[in-house]
């Protein structure tokens, strides 16, 4: 590997932005074929939690 591509990990920082996004939304980019039956956001998330609500539950592991 090339001397510029070497990375110094003891040296990284923290991103300070990461608190910030933390409970931002979420921005997905969805296929052609789904937005043109899907044509808000608002729709979208109405169908996924009716799919979320039809699956089995699953234990949330900890720390996540």
């Amino acid at each position: 590997m090339a001397s510029e591509y070497r990375f110094d990990y003891r040296k990284a920082k923290r991103n300070r932005f990461a608190a910030k996004m933390k409970n931002e939304p979420l921005v997905v980019l969805i296929e052609p074929d789904i937005a043109k039956v899907f044509t808000s956001s608002d729709q979208v998330n109405k169908a996924l939690r009716a799919l979320i609500s039809a699956m089995p539950e699953k234990k949330v592991l900890a720390g996540k």
